[in-house]
């Protein structure tokens, strides 16, 4: 037999007494974290953070940077590590040196992105 957890709806709310511009705040506040009016009220009044769906996108644009620089290290690694398949992809030594530090440049720029919108999370 399964129990069922308690929920909220039918119990008795708390009415808060704001004014029409503090109503807008707080509601456009919850839109921005992904949650109605009642749970943004809750959270905070509670103490639980709440994080912005804002945070959440940046989160996951880090990643995609993250996943780029693995890319190019990868290629790096298999540009020092395997001439077989660097003469595969059309490579000569000669250009070899060329490509990595292209590679290289691209590493770094992509690192510059990456701190830029790490420092500009908000925690």
């Amino acid at each position: 037999m399964m129990t069922e957890s308690p929920t909220r709806k039918g119990t008795t709310p708390i009415k808060v007494w704001v004014l029409p511009d503090e109503k807008g705040d707080i509601v456009n506040k919850a839109k921005s974290a992904g949650l109605s009016a009642s749970a943004y009220l809750r959270n905070v009044g509670m103490g639980t953070p709440v994080t912005g769906i804002a945070d959440k996108e940046a989160v996951m644009e880090l990643v995609k940077i993250n996943a780029d620089l693995g890319r190019i290290g990868g290629l790096l690694k298999m540009w020092l590590t395997n001439d077989e398949k660097l003469e595969l992809e059309g490579h000569s030594s000669a250009r070899l040196e060329s490509v990595i530090l292209a590679a290289l440049r691209d590493t770094k720029a992509i690192q510059a992105l990456l701190y830029q919108k790490a420092s500009a999370l908000k925690f």
